[in-house]
C-alpha cells in the first residue's frame, strides 16, 4: 500500500528506466550530496550485516549516532525501513524498495566520481618511448591508442633503436620507456615481460632456392651469404642456434635495425636473419620470410628506470600498461 507521505517527499523530476511506477523510491541525484550518500552506504552496511551493532563496528562509529542517522532517515522518507528483532533486522517492503534503489545510486556515484577525477586531472606533457622493430610494436600501439583516448593532452615521442642504445637513453634521462628485445641486461630496471613471441626468420628474394621451404636449417644457411644482427646478446642466440656451422658462416655484413637489411636482401647482396617482426608489411612479391628450423624465438619487456622519477604523465602511463596487460593476460 502506499503511503502518502512517502510518495510526496521525494518528488520526481526523471526516473531510471524500469522503476516500478506504483512502489516507486523517487529520487533527484542532484539532491544526493555527500552527506546523503553517506548515509545511504549506512543503510547499506546494516542491511549487509543484519545487525546495527555489527554495521557501526565495520563503520568504525558507535551504534548510537548510526542509530540515530537511521531514524532520521526514516523520518525524511516517511516510511518504516526496518523490522528490528532482538537479533537481527530485516527490510520491510520500503526497506527492500530502498536497498535496491541505495545500490543503484551508490554505484553510480562511485562510477562517476572515478571518471570525473580521471577526467579532472588534466593530463599533459609528453612521454619518450624507445623501442626495436618488433611484432610487439603492435601491442604498443594498442596502449597509445586507449591511452590518448583518456588522455588526449599528452603526447609521445617514439624513438627507434636497439635496445643497447634505448637502454642507454634511459640511463641518461632520454627516454622513459623502453620496448626491448630480450635477451638484454634489466638489472637497473623495472618491467613488464610482454606475452608475445618474437620469431626468427630468413629473408630473401622470392626466386632465392630456398624461398619455396617451409623452413629453413643451420646447414641450409650456412652455405649463404648472410646479413646479420649487430648487437652482441642477440647475435649469441643466433649463434647458439647455429651451432657448429657459426664458425663457418659467410657473414657479410651486421645490421641494427632490419629496413636497410631488408634493401640489401632485396638486391641480392644476403640473406637477412632478422626477427619477422622488423619487417611487418613486407611486399611478399619483393622478400619472403622463411621460418628457422628448429624454431627460434625471443621475448620483449617494457622497462622504465628503477628509482628514476617520471613526469605524471609518464607514472600514469606505466600504471595503465600494467592494469592493461594484466587484463590481456587473464582475457
Amino acid at each position: 500500500m502506499e503511503n502518502s507521505n512517502f510518495s510526496t517527499r521525494w518528488r520526481p523530476k526523471f526516473t531510471l528506466p524500469g522503476m516500478d511506477i506504483n512502489a516507486v523510491l523517487w529520487y533527484d541525484l542532484q539532491e544526493v550530496r555527500a552527506m546523503e550518500l553517506r548515509v545511504l552506504r549506512y543503510f547499506l552496511t546494516v542491511v549487509r550485516e543484519e545487525n546495527i551493532t555489527r554495521a557501526a563496528e565495520v563503520l568504525h562509529m558507535t551504534q548510537p549516532t548510526l542509530s540515530r542517522q537511521l531514524s532520521q532517515l526514516e523520518d525524511e522518507l516517511g516510511v518504516r525501513l526496518f523490522q528490528r528483532g532482538t537479533r537481527h533486522i530485516t527490510l520491510t517492503n520500503e526497506g527492500l524498495l530502498l536497498r535496491r534503489r541505495a545500490e543503484e545510486i551508490v554505484s553510480l556515484a562511485d562510477k562517476a566520481e572515478r571518471e570525473l577525477i580521471e577526467q579532472s586531472e588534466l593530463l599533459e606533457g609528453e612521454i619518450s618511448l624507445g623501442c626495436g622493430e618488433l611484432e610487439s610494436v603492435k601491442l604498443l600501439a594498442s596502449l597509445l591508442e586507449g591511452f590518448t583516448a583518456r588522455h588526449s593532452g599528452v603526447r609521445f615521442e617514439l624513438f627507434t633503436g636497439t635496445a643497447d642504445i634505448i637502454r642507454d637513453r634511459m640511463d641518461r634521462g632520454l627516454t622513459d620507456i623502453g620496448l626491448l628485445l630480450e635477451p638484454v641486461s634489466i638489472e637497473k630496471y623495472e618491467f613488464i615481460r610482454l606475452d608475445v613471441l618474437e620469431r626468427w626468420v630468413a629473408v630473401m628474394r622470392p626466386d632465392d632456392p630456398l624461398a619455396s621451404r617451409e623452413s629453413v636449417t643451420a646447414a641450409d644457411l650456412a652455405r649463404r651469404p648472410l646479413i646479420m644482427v649487430m648487437r652482441e646478446a642477440i647475435r649469441n642466440e643466433v649463434a647458439s642456434w647455429f651451432g657448429e656451422h657459426f664458425s663457418r658462416l659467410d657473414i657479410r655484413c651486421t645490421i641494427n635495425l632490419s629496413t636497410n637489411a631488408s634493401v640489401l636482401a632485396r638486391c641480392g647482396y644476403g640473406i637477412c636473419v632478422v626477427v619477422e617482426g622488423s619487417l611487418p608489411y613486407l611486399d611478399r612479391s619483393e622478400l619472403v620470410c622463411v621460418p628457422l628450423s628448429p624454431a627460434l624465438s625471443s621475448t620483449s619487456v617494457l622497462a622504465w628506470k628503477r628509482g628514476a622519477p617520471q613526469s605524471p604523465a609518464a607514472a600514469r602511463f606505466i600504471e595503465y600498461a600494467r592494469r592493461m596487460l594484466s587484463e590481456h593476460r587473464q582475457a
